[in-house]
């Protein structure tokens, strides 16, 4: 690779890492590890028939950490040039002489590290043209915009991107991924100023562009959506059970794996920081942690500081397991890391879930509307608010409200409020689960919940 060339395999973005380490040691470093990634995307707008904006972007970064004795220092450059390279070594190892000493830094024991890569399929070869994804975007508004009730589109986007990154370490772990990902969305309004206007969407990403659903399935559920919600009312402030759809019940799932984070409990700021080996949740419930489930989006076959993660439940018969927890929380906490470390090109490591999903309960939506009778059906939530001490909750919603076991009206302009404690404990999971990102829960009813109104 020359000078001024990108790179374009992980050989060459690991002949970056390893020029990086070499030269942080010649400046005195004594403990290192490197990120280098490349990555290339393309995206195309569509709004009302007409080709609206077309981007594509590639860029190439390296990231170094430099550890003396306690003391860490870290940052990141896109000039990838050697010699850019050697003042970035440099300048860092300068910086970790200067900064102060963190007693929980430092690189993976050895015996933790990763021995074997493991193919997770996270890579699509398939590549397409701004043409092609001009025509999905179309297809997928044509589809909004021909369902009854939609009068506008804010727009159709198709979108592909494709990267490679590679990890080392001076403790001898090397590592490298490839991922694609391809996504399809619209967001349509339906009605018109005399009947009010509701706005609503669809969008799905994956790894691989077959395991996407069609353009026109995708538009027409966006415009369905928006033209079911027209002639919304307002509740009046009462308790209630509520149903949050799946597109938000990930926020209430989702704030369970923050409060878990290892920062969070060592820093005391976690609501279930004094809660690990208890019972949280209903002894139905289990909530689990898959970083080997193919084609994913939070698939990897090692961690940000090249530890393996091994497939788990968080939660398990309602009782919380573990931590998430990267090397320096686990010294601090004096655990062991769970391979829960993320990492940026320009900063040291941080904390994330993997692949985690909440398993599909026995009813359906509707089964549950049946069974509780009436209540607060939310598919859409807007500014949440959790208090990461207490585990107060509340947040602006909109959707639906049932009444005989069945869908009576729409509704806006509520605000859903509880403690996370309580709202674990009632938590029953739908039958209508779908993996899509990261974090995949299917739909969730709470009983007894606080809804503000008019």
């Amino acid at each position: 690779m020359s000078d001024s060339s990108s790179p374009r395999s992980a050989d060459e973005l690991f002949t970056l890492t390893e020029t990086a380490l070499a030269a942080a040691k010649g400046f005195g470093a004594e403990a290192t590890d490197a990120v280098a990634s490349r990555s290339a995307s393309l995206s195309v707008e569509v709004r009302l028939g007409k080709l609206e904006t077309v981007e594509r972007s590639e860029s190439a970064s390296l990231g170094l950490r430099v550890m003396i004795g306690r003391q860490q220092a870290g940052a990141a450059t896109s000039d990838l040039r050697p010699s850019a390279i050697r003042e970035l070594a440099e300048r860092v190892t300068a910086m970790a002489k200067a900064a102060p000493e963190d007693p929980y830094c430092g690189l993976a024991p050895t015996e933790l590290l990763g021995k074997n890569s493991t193919d997770l399929q996270l890579y699509d070869p398939f590549v397409p043209t701004a043409e092609d994804l001009e025509a999905r975007a179309a297809a997928t508004e044509n589809a909004a915009l021909a369902i009854k009730g939609v009068t506008n589109s804010s727009g159709a986007e198709a979108s592909w991107g494709e990267g490679d990154g590679v990890f080392a370490a001076s403790n001898g772990f090397r590592g490298a991924w490839r991922a694609s990902s391809h996504g399809l969305g619209v967001s349509v309004i339906a009605g018109d100023g005399a009947q009010g206007m509701e706005r609503d969407y669809e969008g799905r990403g994956a790894r691989w562009r077959e395991d996407l659903p069609t353009p026109e399935s995708i538009g027409v559920k966006a415009g369905e959506r928006a033209a079911s919600r027209l002639g919304s009312r307002k509740l009046d402030s009462q308790k209630a059970t509520v149903i949050f759809d799946r597109r938000v019940s990930g926020g209430i799932v989702g704030s369970t794996l923050g409060a878990i984070s290892g920062g969070a409990v060592a820093r005391g700021v976690s609501f279930l920081k004094d809660k690990l080996g208890q019972q949280i949740f209903d002894s139905s419930i289990n909530l689990v942690d898959d970083p080997s489930r193919p084609r994913s989006f939070g698939a990897r076959a090692f961690d940000g500081e090249g530890v393996p993660g091994v497939k788990r439940n968080l939660i398990e018969n309602g009782v919380l397991t573990t931590w998430l927890l990267n090397c320096a929380a686990a010294r601090q906490l004096g655990l062991q890391t769970t391979g829960h470390a993320s990492r940026g090109v320009g900063s040291p490591p941080g904390i994330e879930s993997n692949n985690v999903h909440l398993p599909a309960g026995a009813e359906s939506i509707e089964q549950m509307m049946k069974r509780v009778g009436k209540g607060l059906y939310v598919i859409e939530s807007f500014g949440p608010s959790l208090n990461s001490n207490t585990g107060d909750y509340s947040a602006g919603v909109a959707g639906f409200w049932f009444e005989n076991g069945a869908i009576a009206y729409p509704v806006s302009e509520i605000t859903v409020a509880g403690n996370m404690l309580d709202i674990y404990r009632r938590l029953v999971p739908a039958s209508d689960l779908e993996f899509r990102g990261g974090l995949n829960t299917p739909s969730i009813l709470v009983e007894d919940l606080t809804i503000a109104g008019q």
